[in-house]
């Protein structure tokens, strides 16, 4: 069984990585149908279901507008039961030339080592003037 304590080891070592430029454990660690939510009626609002959804309909557009490595460092963990919130901050210049630098608060539902759920709360106004509306790629 896996406690509270194993997943947030496992969302430090995957922020550990995100803050060097590295996503992979990030998307490694995700389950087949790990969920992503941004909760709202923001431009970036949305739901997506599965990881190769999440992979190709919301993580690949976005990165897609990255000129840099984008990095997320991790200011603090928060861990219960199947659940770990982290307070994060990214950073990553667009193609645009301008730099995005948001602030998130992901609550992160685990089981037994598996991302399943991931609700994102965000600056959705900043990402909207920044990024401008999502699309698929």
């Amino acid at each position: 069984m896996t406690t509270s304590s194993d997943n947030k080891q496992l969302m430090q070592r995957i922020f550990d990585a995100l803050a060097e430029g590295d996503g992979r454990p990030f998307v490694d660690a995700m389950d087949d149908d790990f969920t992503w939510v941004i909760p709202g009626q923001a431009t970036w609002s949305g739901r997506w279901e599965g990881k190769q959804a999440v992979r190709r309909e919301l993580l690949r557009p976005l990165f897609a507008r990255f000129a840099s490595t984008y990095t997320n460092r991790a200011l603090r963990f928060i861990a219960e039961d199947d659940h770990v919130v982290v307070e994060c901050r990214g950073d990553v210049m667009t193609h645009g030339g301008q730099a995005y630098r948001n602030t998130y608060c992901y609550v992160c539902r685990l089981a037994d080592g598996r991302l399943k759920e991931l609700t994102e709360y965000m600056d959705t106004e900043h990402a909207a003037q920044v990024l401008g509306a999502p699309t698929t790629a």
